[in-house]
């Protein structure tokens, strides 16, 4: 819809702090946001839509009508507005994904019976929770220990009113598993201090339970009470084996939470590692669907925001350790602090330990980023989804079980190159994998190169059905062809077919601007859903031939400069440019060499010599570059 239609008169929005929403025309809330001037803010969408980024563009132009809440202060802003991205999910906001799902020890503090126990669920009032633990194997071997020195009961309210009611603990209470307060073997009270030892332990304060035991356990010996001894011992050696399943990361006794984020186009990931005590206590992260262009700044803002939102008082942090400062820094401190009861500091930590711990975050935020893409990728049935998902979406009349992409790239028309990349069953199937050197007139502009490229990978396929001996590479035809490009990509690609005599191959084009999708013929593109597993494999497909196109355009745009500075010397043929560069490495190194140095090459006399010093002159200009860094990758090979 045209944003005039439904743009509010300027006069009618007010200028304080507030939310806006944007829905479409079905009601639907397609966009969240906040500003600190509902005005200003909102007059920014109308004022010259056709300057907003692509993706403002088109969640503007799917709107129907937008609202706004008028609130008293930023911070209220803050939190009113992630409440409605998390209720209405709009599509064109910042999605969160927890990268896995985190087991937490937790106890229900606000019963008369406090109980510990392991859960995975939402967050509820009342209840102290501590990790995310990485395994659940690890969190039932804490428990186990911490039960030894506190223990709190673990059982169900089921369970509990039942040994109440017969008088009789379960086997946990036989075993001294638990204190049995269901047959009054502890009072409520005594118990209630014993669940408040592990909320104080697992929050940092260990010292004391550790040292306090110690001394008793000398009295008891002293007192040649052995047996209560041993068993302080016992508690000991499980509360100090609690401690060393935590990373002691830090020498000094510090509390912080360290965020790390690692930005890609199209998703982001978040890791923050809970630094209690100077401990690790607890580790978590998140995959980012970026519907919105968003900055690093405002990526750290809205993982901050994900991370507190519904957590209790105690488990916000003095300090908070980020890797870039969030956008409106003074607000998210101020809701922060707000929220803890007390001063949060956020900063960058430049030096020293805290810095270190950053840039393991980072570490695991990269690697979490990379094991999401591999794992997305080469899930079977998300493979079948992603084909099932291309085949409705392009009408097509059987799943596209082998998907070749098609791109070239170049150097201001310069170096041109065409690359063809070939997937089987969503993977990669690389030792299909071919370059194409574009040249001549086929290189004038993108759409001749790609009528060229199209056009000598489908003649060798029609030569391998006429051939005794079939082409392994290109003996088999596509389901479907993508090309990097718009509808004049995907015309030449598809005249280049038609004027080999081929129509049975479908066609398509990805546009990197909104990532449309372009049939042949249609005036408007096929626009997949954002978190489409179909549009993930054709992005994936994309980016990996315009990746293999880039690798080898720069190991041909090297040799051609380094060719070219040797090219007009009389007497210096293939064979001796290949030799000189050889021995020398770089035309850079030739330049610093003096003539006896050239001259000790095999084939370069005393004369030749003199000629090469003299055309590479050292006063002249150095190129650019004269070693291109490539990627080799087996079974890739090149097309003349």
């Amino acid at each position: 819809m045209d944003p005039s239609e439904y743009r509010p008169a300027p006069g009618e929005i007010p200028t304080g702090p507030g939310v806006y929403k944007f829905r479409d025309a079905d009601r639907r809330v397609v966009y969240v946001g906040k500003a600190k001037n509902l005005r200003a803010r909102l007059n920014s969408y109308f004022a010259n839509p056709t300057g907003l980024h692509p993706r403002t563009f088109a969640m503007v132009h799917t709107a129907a009508a937008v609202e706004w809440t008028v609130v008293d202060t930023e911070v209220e802003a803050l939190q009113l507005e992630w409440t409605w991205i998390n209720e209405f999910e709009p599509r064109f906001n910042v999605m969160f994904r927890d990268d896995k799902s985190y087991p937490y020890l937790a106890l229900t503090m606000r019963e008369e019976v406090p109980r510990a126990f392991i859960t995975r669920g939402k967050r509820r009032p009342g209840i102290r929770y501590f990790g995310p633990f990485a395994q659940v194997w690890a969190i039932r071997e804490t428990l186990d220990l911490l039960l030894k020195a506190f223990p709190v009961r673990t059982c169900t309210s089921g369970v509990f009113k039942r040994a109440q009611q017969s008088g009789r603990p379960c086997l946990l209470g036989y075993i001294d598993k638990c204190s049995a307060p269901c047959v009054g073997r502890i009072t409520p009270d005594e118990h209630r201090r014993l669940a408040q030892s592990i909320v104080d332990f697992m929050s940092g304060s260990t010292g004391r339970f550790i040292s306090s035991r110690k001394g008793e356990m000398r009295s008891a010996a002293a007192e040649l009470d052995y047996e209560r001894a041993a068993r302080l011992r016992d508690e000991i050696v499980a509360l100090e084996k609690v401690l060393d399943k935590s990373a002691v990361v830090l020498s000094m006794n510090a509390d912080a939470d360290v965020f790390a984020l690692v930005v890609e186009e199209l998703e982001a990931s978040v890791q923050v590692f809970h630094v209690r005590g100077g401990r690790i206590r607890g580790q978590r992260g998140w995959i980012i669907e970026r519907m919105e262009e968003l900055d690093g700044a405002q990526l750290i803002a809205d993982s901050l925001r994900q991370a507190y939102t519904d957590v209790d008082a105690a488990a916000v942090p003095r300090e908070v350790l980020v890797d870039t400062l969030p956008a409106d820094l003074e607000t998210v401190t101020a809701w922060l602090t707000e929220l803890r009861g007390g001063t949060v500091t956020i900063r960058v930590p430049q030096r020293g330990e805290k810095r270190a711990v950053l840039e393991t975050v980072a570490k695991n935020a990269e690697q979490a980023l990379d094991l999401h893409k591999t794992r997305r990728a080469s899930d079977l049935t998300t493979r079948s989804a992603a084909l099932t998902e291309i085949q409705e979406a392009l009408d097509l009349a059987e799943p596209p079980l082998r998907i070749e992409c098609i791109d070239n790239s170049h150097t201001g028309g310069q170096d041109v190159v065409g690359s063809l990349v070939v997937f089987e069953d969503g993977l990669p199937k690389k030792r299909d994998y071919r370059h194409f050197a574009v040249t001549g007139d086929a290189a004038r502009d993108d759409t001749s190169a790609m009528y060229d490229v199209v056009s000598r990978r489908f003649s060798r396929y029609l030569e391998s059905l006429v051939s005794e001996e079939p082409d392994a590479r290109f003996g088999y035809r596509p389901s479907l062809l993508v090309v990097d490009g718009a509808l004049p990509q995907v015309h030449a690609a598809v005249a280049a077919l038609e004027d080999l005599g081929i129509t049975d191959i479908a066609v398509v084009g990805l546009a990197k601007r909104l990532e449309e999708v372009w049939v042949p013929g249609d005036e408007f593109p096929v626009v997949l859903p954002r978190n489409s597993e179909g549009l993930f494999m054709l992005q994936r497909i994309r980016d990996e031939a315009h990746r293999f196109a880039i690798s080898y355009h720069r190991r041909r745009r090297g040799r051609s400069m380094q060719s070219s500075a040797l090219d007009g010397i009389p007497g210096l043929g293939p064979a001796k440019r290949k030799a000189l560069l050889s021995r020398f490495g770089s035309v850079r190194r030739l330049r610093g060499a003096d003539p006896a140095e050239l001259a000790a090459v095999p084939g370069i006399g005393p004369a030749l010599a003199e000629r090469i010093r003299t055309a590479l002159d050292p006063a002249a200009d150095d190129p650019p570059s004269d070693t291109v860094g490539s990627e080799a990758e087996s079974a890739e090979g090149t097309t003349p």
